[in-house]
């Protein structure tokens, strides 16, 4: 269905597809989900192969699922990270996962119900700079696993939407990949979306005087499996649910990426950090393409060996189409930052970007990036110091 049709027929409801076709997407599925407003083909598949052809119009409307809410109450969770001991990671993630539990009682049982909880990206698992490879995928969750099934419980108790990152370990798929994946559960108890990481920050990061380079498995590095797995739509991810169309991302100063959501339909955006942002950014990505933007990031979190307990802590906000702050945390603490988003007024006069795209495709197009794609698919660095020896080699690299 395309955003502005009036009276959608059966058969144009059944051709409503959402990015993620789940794993109930199978046998009983759609009985599961009918009191949520899907239809039976628009059941979300996690990671399942998508469309190969983008879901993208022509005529300056977007793919959408009717809404069965006018508005949507939103909680962003500025809490704490705490890593884990990769040696031994189970307590700690256990530990992680009982806070997140009592967390989310807090904000559904005092105070006004809220339809949609957004975590930061590691409040499961936490992170250490120090960690190699080895480290990172015994601290890592399973999708779906016992952190996600305990999380998805909570959702439909509540009946909203929950929203968080972790690092993630696929071995049937991905073996000794690091995945970086924002999950959505539905309020039905269902994974409902599983997004990537689209990219890293190349060639900035430094411990001391030595390089290092983040060993996420990201989209852009794996570029051509996961096209061929996923299908051509998956590389720009909308999750199209009832309550409007999300995307999430964990990637900072990346307008090209957001401008690119918003073509294919994007509404709410609910983008994560962890260890500081720019504000700016976030602001930007709201006003510039005209939607609903979320930050969440972590609170001051004590207790982690080698980190100050305020470093890049706070700043959580939710920022309204013209760019400007619906609602920001008052300080670095664990807190929740609240904001009612009418979704319903906003998809009725919502377009979207008009360009001139003509004057700027062939900048585009004759443009060549420093670091080609599709590199982890090739060779998967032990260490942060391999990966930035392996992706600045000049023969893995573009630029002079």
């Amino acid at each position: 269905m395309s955003h502005r049709s009036r009276h959608p027929d059966s058969a144009s409801l059944a051709a409503d597809v959402l990015d993620r076709r789940s794993f109930i997407a199978r046998v009983g599925a759609a009985a599961g989900l009918a009191g949520f407003g899907l239809a039976p083909s628009a059941v979300p598949a996690a990671m399942g192969k998508g469309p190969d052809e983008l879901s993208i119009n022509a005529d300056g409307t977007y793919e959408v699922v009717p809404l069965t809410k006018e508005s949507i109450a939103v909680a962003v969770m500025q809490t704490r990270v705490r890593p884990v001991d990769p040696k031994n990671p189970e307590p700690g993630r256990r530990e992680n996962l009982e806070h997140m539990l009592d967390l989310i009682d807090n904000v559904q049982n005092y105070g006004p119900a809220k339809d949609l909880l957004q975590f930061h990206e590691f409040p499961l698992t936490g992170f250490r700079f120090e960690w190699d490879r080895a480290d990172v995928l015994r601290a890592a969750i399973e999708l779906p696993g016992p952190e996600s099934e305990t999380l998805a419980k909570k959702a439909k108790q509540h009946g909203c939407y929950i929203v968080f990152g972790s690092y993630v370990r696929d071995d049937r798929d991905w073996p000794n990949h690091i995945l970086s994946i924002t999950t959505m559960l539905g309020p039905d108890g269902s994974i409902v979306a599983k997004h990537w990481k689209a990219r890293n920050i190349m060639g900035v990061f430094t411990a001391g005087r030595q390089p290092i380079e983040l060993m996420t498995s990201t989209i852009f590095n794996c570029l051509d499996r996961y096209t061929e797995m996923y299908g051509a739509d998956e590389v720009i991810p909308v999750t199209r649910t009832p309550w409007g169309n999300f995307c999430t991302s964990s990637v900072q100063r990346e307008p090209e990426l957001f401008r690119a959501m918003t073509l294919k339909g994007g509404e709410i955006f609910l983008r994560t950090a962890t260890g500081g942002f720019t504000p700016t950014d976030i602001q930007a990505c709201a006003m510039y393409n005209g939607v609903y933007a979320t930050i969440c990031n972590n609170s001051i979190s004590p207790g982690n060996r080698g980190i100050w307990e305020d470093a890049g802590g706070g700043g959580s906000a939710v920022y309204d189409p013209r760019g400007e702050v619906m609602a920001k945390a008052t300080s670095g603490a664990e807190q929740e930052v609240d904001a009612t988003i009418p979704i319903g007024a906003y998809r009725a006069r919502h377009r979207l970007p008009e360009l001139c795209w003509p004057m700027y495709a062939p900048v585009f197009a004759k443009y060549v990036n420093n670091y080609p794609p599709s590199q982890f698919t090739r060779q998967l660095p032990p260490t942060l110091q391999d990966a930035a020896k392996f992706l600045r080699d000049p023969k893995n690299r573009n630029w002079k």
